[in-house]
């Protein structure tokens, strides 16, 4: 894949995903919004309808009190009827009959249908008892009026803890929020007089509730007063947004954002690594390439030597030439040997076979067969041999091969006599080993990808250092394998030291 192909598909998913991290962040907050003012006017309609409930109980209660007694101040009107419709008992002329509205005197009229008859007549009694329902009316409206004025000026004056039973208010309020669907929440109302003193309070919320999250309402009781007082309703809401039903909606949003955002920026970092993977493959195999046809191309020089008879040959080229074929043959198999190292790669785990070892006598092993390489650097291997317990169980080849390669990488990276210092410890359950030199270092840039499989530290010359930059991953691999680990400590121009350690094991695991 070419590098402006993995930019543009990085671009393309980058603004996907802003994109889509913003529409759904605009759904939510709009959702949110809406949610909210729903619920801000589902409560005023509540508190509304609980004010107008108050005012018409206290109009009830205050007309069923005072219905049948009226005021000395209230106008009876009378009206003159004739004494015939009584029951047909004259009257003296002039006189009035009560026809209050106290009145139970049951009147019943002998109606004629002949115009002689006079003021018997169906005409008459029709006007009669049209006029007498009148009567009532004014009577009643003038008792009305007289109850309601009693009622304006005598109630509002009142301290409002007289004019609200706090407990009907409570029945009320939970009834209207329930009618408009935000009842189920958590709330607590109280009541506060035109002084501004809370003179009644329905509870206390929980104390999980932090106080700066409560949201409050507020509503004007007894609006309709003639002088509008400032007694307040107030209900208070610690809980608001279990209504919004948002919390764990958001919860999911997140963890799946996470999700994508972790699955992004993992696609991007393998395709990166791919990218660059390829391109130390090419690398690879360009150097493999190199280091394979020079000792090819020298055995075939030496042996078309043996095989020209063109010239004489004496003992000593003979030997020469043999000697030359023998060194590349051996530096043939070991590039050899090196590359089938990457068939270790391709396994979760190496076939190890594992022996219980004395670690010390192994290092003590190799480094007498490593201190001609040394020497002729005009330096020398120091050894600090001081753990107590150096026995474990380790796979014998793959455990010398890696000491052998940290060894050799001395070797390659020295610039002068080279000081060695091998040296192992202790510490609680485990084996340490660490390899020490006073090479060239390694930058700081670089230390990080040492353990890279085909990574190799640029040294300005791509074919100085011979090598393919299988060795430290190989380390890696085999240490990860005996279950222990490994890590590099440098500091360039002055050196570098690898830590290996590996737990003690007596006897394999089953």
């Amino acid at each position: 894949m070419k590098k402006i192909t993995i930019i543009l598909l990085g671009v393309v998913m980058s603004i996907s995903f802003l994109g889509l991290i913003f529409l759904q962040s605009y759904y939510m907050r709009t959702t949110a919004d809406m949610r909210a003012e729903q619920f801000g006017e589902a409560v005023k309609r509540s508190l509304y309808e609980v004010a107008r409930l108050l005012e018409e109980e206290e109009t009830l209660h205050y007309l069923n009190k005072n219905l049948t007694v009226p005021s000395a101040k209230t106008k009876i009107t009378t009206m003159t009827i004739p004494a015939s419709f009584h029951g047909g008992n004259p009257a003296a002329p002039g006189q009035l009959v009560d026809t209050s509205f106290n009145s139970c005197v049951r009147t019943q009229p002998t109606v004629f249908i002949s115009m002689k008859h006079g003021m018997n007549t169906i005409e008459e009694s029709s006007r009669i008892i049209q006029n007498k329902l009148k009567e009532r009316y004014l009577q009643n409206r003038a008792l009305l009026d007289d109850i309601l004025v009693r009622l304006l000026s005598e109630t509002y004056v009142k301290p409002i803890e007289e004019r609200i039973d706090f407990q009907k208010l409570n029945e009320i309020l939970d009834r209207e929020l329930d009618n408009n669907g935000v009842g189920e929440l958590d709330h607590f109302f109280c009541v506060v007089n035109k002084e501004g003193s809370e003179i009644y309070r329905s509870g206390e919320p929980d104390e999980a509730f932090d106080p700066k999250d409560w949201i409050c309402y507020s509503q004007l009781l007894f609006p309709n007063d003639p002088a509008q007082t400032s007694n307040l309703l107030k209900v208070y809401f610690p809980a608001k947004a279990k209504y919004f039903g948002s919390g764990s909606l958001l919860l999911i949003s997140v963890i799946f954002t996470i999700i994508l955002l972790f699955t992004y920026v993992f696609s991007v970092v393998v395709i990166s690594r791919q990218k660059q993977l390829s391109e130390m493959r090419t690398d690879f195999m360009n150097n493999m390439t190199h280091e394979l046809k020079t000792p090819v191309s020298t055995i075939s020089l030496a042996a078309q030597m043996l095989n020209d008879g063109s010239f004489a040959k004496s003992e000593a080229m003979t030997k020469q030439i043999s000697k030359t074929i023998n060194d590349e043959t051996k530096r043939l198999s070991r590039q050899i040997d090196k590359v089938l190292q990457m068939s270790i790669f391709e396994k979760e785990s190496s076939a190890l076979k594992l022996e219980l070892m004395d670690i010390d006598d192994l290092i003590l092993t190799i480094a007498g067969n490593f201190d001609i390489k040394v020497q002729k650097t005009g330096g020398e291997i120091q050894t600090e041999l001081e753990a107590e317990d150096a026995e474990t169980l380790v796979d014998e080849i793959h455990f010398t091969n890696i000491i052998y390669n940290l060894m050799d990488n001395a070797v390659k990276y020295s610039q002068g006599p080279l000081i060695l210092r091998l040296r192992t410890w202790n510490e609680k359950n485990r084996l340490c080993i660490s390899i020490e030199d006073n090479g060239i270092g390694i930058k700081k840039a670089n230390l990080k990808r040492i353990f890279d499989k085909f990574y190799r530290v640029p040294t300005g010359n791509a074919h100085n250092v011979k090598g393919f930059g299988l060795g430290l991953a190989y380390v890696k691999k085999v240490v990860t394998d005996h279950k222990g680990t490994i890590r590099a400590e440098s500091e360039y121009g002055k050196g570098t030291k690898f830590i290996i350690e590996i737990p003690i094991k007596k006897q394999k695991n089953d």
